[in-house]
């Protein structure tokens, strides 16, 4: 067999493979012989047909089925012999066939980028000696109190710190705002919409101008539209806003108590305070590691300078650019401003896939070198978790992850992981304070 290798671009390269005649003849008298024992013909007993019959019967399926067989085991080969490390889909085409001749075919591919594995042991990171305080549980205490905080009705003037029911309706030069801003509807009008009357709540002046309201009171409130506010054509403008007091409300935090311990499935405060502290822990402990494993991917990547397979850096950017606009969509960013925004969620998703794609092919490389897999005990225990994140029975789990070919993610997942893992035992780890909370 012959092959010759052309490269097309960068991770991109062309081979050409040529199976001698023999080669061809022998592989076609093998499968014709494979059908003559499988197929029924008019007349004979099943695998008792002539041989010239089954072939002028079948000579096309005979023909495919070889080439076939030709080009699946010429591939491999080829790629083998080559020490190819073939990535995504190939593109085959063949190019001649006939009995008694060569049989030749081309293969357009992606292989993984070439690097040299830098040296990966003690690299330098820096670990925070962070450690939960009482002033964590203090402030996780309070969250959980704002959690079960009442809103009183209260027949008095709005004071600073209240939340004001309103109804209003806006304008801009005089016109509703949603012709300035068609995608502006919320903040043209809103029936029994809460506010909270601080200055940075809702837009910069608005909750100022209702202190001193009561409830059934009506107000015209003046705005102006920050330069950077969130929707552009309003950037700068004025806003009129007539504004009905519906309700003032005072908002009432609970004690930290025994019931407000129950409330949350404690049996008094001393335990709702241990389960705080754990619950602290877990979450440092989680931030320490994930920054870790951060600086040991950037050390990876500043220490690798190698191109990447564009298809698979296209699917990735794909991928991200999806994550983002659900993102954006999940916290209320309109179509039209995602749209306007499309380049440059272009790019930041293009740059994030190749630093992804990269690291992946870098750890992949570690793990190979230290012989680092996945184990069939740890790929059954993530797919349980799975099953449980999802709610489904763990058989429905690995038939989804079957369907779409998702078992060599998982496997992959758990490699990078424990490859991380080893780093950071080989790590030169410098051991610094906290940074200052804000």
């Amino acid at each position: 067999m012959n092959v010759t290798v052309e490269n097309l671009g960068p991770c991109k390269k062309l081979l050409r493979v040529e199976m001698e005649a023999p080669a061809v003849d022998a592989a076609l008298e093998e499968i014709t012989h494979d059908f003559q024992k499988q197929v029924r013909l008019p007349g004979f007993r099943p695998g008792k047909a002539p041989r010239h019959l089954v072939v002028k019967a079948y000579a096309p399926q005979i023909d495919e089925e070889t080439r076939r067989k030709l080009v699946s085991e010429g591939y491999r080969k080829a790629i083998a012999d080559q020490k190819l490390r073939v990535v995504g889909q190939p593109d085959i085409e063949e190019i001649q066939f006939a009995k008694g001749q060569p049989f030749q075919f081309a293969v357009t591919l992606e292989t993984a980028p070439d690097f040299e594995l830098p040296e990966y042991k003690g690299l330098p990171i820096k670990r925070e000696m962070a450690v939960v305080t009482e002033a964590d549980i203090e402030r996780a205490l309070n969250v959980l109190c704002e959690q079960r905080a009442t809103y009183l009705d209260v027949a008095r003037e709005v004071q600073n710190g209240d939340f004001v029911v309103v109804n209003y309706s806006g304008s801009c030069d005089g016109k509703p705002i949603t012709e300035t801003a068609p995608t502006a509807r919320g903040l043209t009008e809103k029936k029994d919409f809460w506010v909270h009357a601080v200055p940075s709540s809702f837009i910069p002046g608005f909750t100022d101008q209702l202190i001193g309201a009561r409830g059934g009171e009506k107000r015209t409130v003046t705005v102006e539209f920050p330069a950077d506010f969130v929707t552009r054509e309003l950037s700068g403008k004025t806003g009129v806003y007539e504004v009905e007091i519906v309700q003032v409300k005072e908002k009432v935090m609970p004690d930290l108590s025994d019931d407000l311990a129950k409330s949350f499935g404690a049996a008094d405060m001393a335990k709702l305070r241990e389960g705080v502290r754990a619950d602290l822990q877990n979450e440092l402990k989680y931030k320490t590691k994930r920054s870790v494993r951060d600086q040991l991917v950037r050390e990876l990547l500043n220490r690798v300078n190698c191109e990447l397979p564009e298809s698979i850096v296209l699917s990735e950017t794909r991928n991200v650019v999806y994550d983002i606009v659900r993102e954006n969509q999940q916290r209320g960013v309109a179509k039209e401003v995602i749209e306007k925004e499309k380049d440059h969620i272009f790019s930041v998703a293009n740059n994030s896939a190749k630093d992804r794609i990269k690291a992946a092919f870098v750890l992949g490389r570690i793990a190979e070198k230290e012989g680092i897999k996945a184990e069939q005990r740890e790929l059954s225990q993530r797919i349980l978790l799975l099953a449980e994140q999802y709610e489904i029975k763990p058989e429905q789990m690995v038939k989804q992850l079957r369907d779409r070919n998702g078992f060599a993610e998982i496997e992959e997942q758990i490699v990078s992981g424990k490859v991380l893992d080893f780093l950071e035992l080989q790590a030169k780890v410098e051991e610094v304070l906290p940074a200052a909370k804000a």
